[in-house]
């Protein structure tokens, strides 16, 4: 009888819902709206006039949301939209005992359950702040075809349905409040294929009326008509949010879509030199590291890279949205593993799930008020740095490549990873000892042009000893712990000792995927 009211009930917001209105993008232009046209859809116009953002290059840390009716489920995954429809699938009988049969309660049935009534952007905003992340990227729309915004080219929308309101624009509203930087995300592109299992057998997925399921092909392949209405989306969130980030899936890089992901970044280019702000594109595959942000799912570059790079991983090891039962990863492997990657000239962006009403569990809460703990006595040595000649020394092996993340390494007091901001290089350890750490890369010869001054740990007040041999740097740790997780020496010289590039950087322009 509880399904069965359900059913009635989305029945009845369906025939409630009056056709979006369309709203006319010109996708054949990649002109601002007042006429700006440096950039064009060519990746050597872009090289030549495209700056990564300082604050992005600065702020290092960010936080990724995933968050829509698939929250509801809360059942082994973000993909649950997809799995509930692959026969075989645990999320397939799952769904069916617990939900019913796909025919009688489809995907489209969450979402008058997806009531968000706890959700509070502000207090979403403070935590984020609290945590030590300089920038939030909500996901906009997922592979699922909710629009978490007020779309007027997709009726399937939170202003419409579920929450009945503008989920992203009031986390920009925010965001931005706090005096972080607001961007986002759309996986609108994975959306063509997304539901296409549901045509196997009896589902709601087989009514082509209900526009939430996408186009439903049979392959992840793509169309010049789809191309151009997946442009047409983008076009509209740029217009309405300004966001000063988009990220994108992987899909993205398919020969189709690519022409017309050209004409995206053209677009967002021209129209961020109106805003006046600096913009970045994420992708992970397939578009040259100079023109845009290269991305890592749940991994890190095992090389100092010459260009801007990012990480995106969660706190949650199993899933990216909220789901009962989530396994999460410990604050000090996530503080060594954003160690590890600002030392590699790359950025992390931590994802969070919250729950169907809005709310965030008090673990994942735990973790980023602990991460926000470290970067209070440490960020000095994080926040605004740049590379040094290398990212770091040591015998523990960091895991590196795409999913790769989940298990922490053991390192110890001599795994240091470097910084470096004006006169001063940070040496982070990674673990602490009753003793000394010998920072080979310092010996007398490696920086015979510049003399050191003076040597600190952040957050300590006790003087350091120390002593520079042929052997390298010895540094003597204080009595005190000053912290958690790892520990940022600085390193005061008479002069600058990083502003060059990395000669360890992968220097190449580099095309993944």
């Amino acid at each position: 009888m509880k399904k069965f009211f359900y059913f009635l009930m989305t029945a009845a917001l369906l025939s409630a819902c009056e056709p979006a209105k369309k709203q006319s993008y010109n996708i054949d232009s990649v002109a601002s709206p007042k006429g700006t046209e440096v950039f064009r859809p060519d990746w050597e116009n872009m090289a030549a006039n495209y700056q990564f953002p300082e604050w992005f290059m600065d702020g290092k840390f960010g936080i990724f949301i995933h968050w829509g009716p698939y929250a509801v489920p809360a059942f082994d995954s973000e993909w649950y939209a997809r799995n509930m429809y692959q026969k075989g699938h645990k999320a397939y009988e799952h769904h069916i005992n617990t939900w019913g049969p796909q025919d009688k309660f489809g995907y489209k049935d969450f979402i008058p359950l997806f009531k968000a009534e706890k959700f509070n952007a502000e207090e979403w905003a403070a935590l984020f702040k609290k945590s030590g992340a300089k920038y939030v990227v909500p996901v906009a729309e997922h592979h699922d075809g909710f629009s978490m915004y007020d779309s007027d080219l997709n009726e399937w929308n939170a202003v419409k349905m579920g929450p009945k309101r503008d989920i992203v624009g009031l986390l920009k509203a925010a965001v931005e409040k706090e005096g972080l930087v607001f961007g986002l995300s759309t996986h609108r592109a994975e959306n063509a294929w997304f539901f296409n299992g549901g045509l196997k057998f009896p589902s709601d997925v087989q009514d082509t009326t209900i526009t939430l399921y996408g186009r439903r092909y049979d392959e992840r392949k793509y169309t010049e008509d789809f191309a151009r209405e997946w442009l047409t989306r983008v076009y509209e969130l740029i217009d309405k949010y300004e966001p000063q980030l988009i990220w994108f899936d992987w899909t993205v890089n398919d020969p189709v879509l690519m022409p017309y992901f050209n004409k995206f970044m053209a677009y967002y280019y021209n129209n961020a030199l109106d805003w006046g702000k600096n913009v970045a594109v994420n992708t992970k595959q397939g578009y040259p590291t100079n023109v845009q942000v290269w991305d890592v799912e749940r991994g890190k570059s095992g090389k100092m890279m010459r260009f801007p790079w990012q990480t995106d991983t969660s706190v949650g090891k199993r899933s990216w949205s909220y789901i009962d039962g989530e396994e999460n990863k410990s604050a000090e492997q996530i503080v060594h593993d954003l160690i590890d990657i600002v030392s590699k000239n790359g950025n992390l962006l931590l994802n969070i799930g919250p729950r169907a009403d809005g709310t965030i569990t008090a673990e994942q809460q735990e973790v980023l008020l602990a991460i926000g703990k470290w970067l209070e006595v440490n960020g000095e040595a994080i926040y605004g740095t740049r590379c040094w000649k290398k990212f770091g020394e040591g015998n523990t092996e960091p895991t590196q490549g795409s999913f790769t993340d989940n298990e922490a390494s053991a390192y110890t007091a001599s795994d240091l990873r470097f910084t470096t901001k004006g006169n001063d290089l940070y040496a982070i350890s990674l673990n602490w000892s009753d003793s000394d750490v010998l920072i080979k890369s310092l010996d007398k010869q490696a920086v015979a042009d510049a003399k050191i001054i003076d040597v600190k740990l952040l957050g300590s007040d006790e003087k350091i000893k120390w002593q520079q041999t042929d052997e390298g740097l010895k540094v003597f740790f204080p009595k005190n712990k000053p912290g958690k997780y790892a520990y940022a020496f600085k390193i005061s010289f008479d002069k600058p000792v990083g502003a060059h590039l990395p000669s360890e950087a992968v220097n190449e322009v580099m095309k993944y995927g």
